[in-house]
C-alpha cells in the first residue's frame, strides 16, 4: 500500500484517482464518484484496499459539498472543482466508509498502530458530515 498519511488522497490510488477526475469532462465526474461510491457500498466479498482507498477519498467529495464538511484541498486530490453532487450520494457515502470499515475490509486490516486510531478518527468525522446532513 503506497500510503504516506491518513488523509484521504494520501495514498497511491486516491491520488491517482484524483487526476482520473481532473482529466475527465466536469459533466461526468459525479458519474465516477457514484460508480466508485456504489463499487464499495455493494460489495458483500472481500473488499481490496484498492477500492476502499477510492471509496474513502471519493466520500471524501461528497461531504465537502455537505455544510459543515471540510475542504478537500490536500495537495493530492483533485485540482478541478467537483460538480454539485446529487444529494442522495451522502447516504451512500457513509454505506462506502462502513463497507470500507466493516469486516472483510483489506484497508481496515492494514492500518495498524500507530496510525490507527487517527485513521479511524479521521474517518469517523469524515461519515458524520453526510450522516448528520
Amino acid at each position: 500500500m503506497g500510503t504516506w498519511g491518513i488523509g484521504h488522497f494520501d495514498n497511491d490510488e486516491a491520488a491517482d484517482s484524483a487526476n482520473e477526475l481532473d482529466d475527465l469532462p466536469a459533466g461526468e465526474r459525479g458519474a465516477l464518484i457514484r460508480t466508485t461510491l456504489e463499487a464499495a457500498a455493494g460489495n458483500s466479498g472481500y473488499l481490496e484496499a484498492p477500492e476502499g482507498m477510492l471509496a474513502v477519498a471519493v466520500a471524501a467529495l461528497v461531504a465537502s459539498q455537505v455544510p459543515g464538511g471540510d475542504p478537500v484541498d490536500e495537495s493530492y486530490g483533485p485540482e478541478e472543482p467537483i460538480p454539485v453532487l446529487p444529494t442522495e450520494l451522502r447516504a451512500l457515502a457513509v454505506r462506502a466508509i462502513d463497507r470500507a470499515l466493516a469486516e472483510k475490509s483489506e484497508l481496515d486490516e492494514l492500518w495498524e498502530e500507530p496510525d490507527r486510531p487517527s485513521w479511524l478518527a479521521e474517518l469517523d468525522r469524515l461519515r458524520e458530515v453526510p450522516a448528520t446532513a
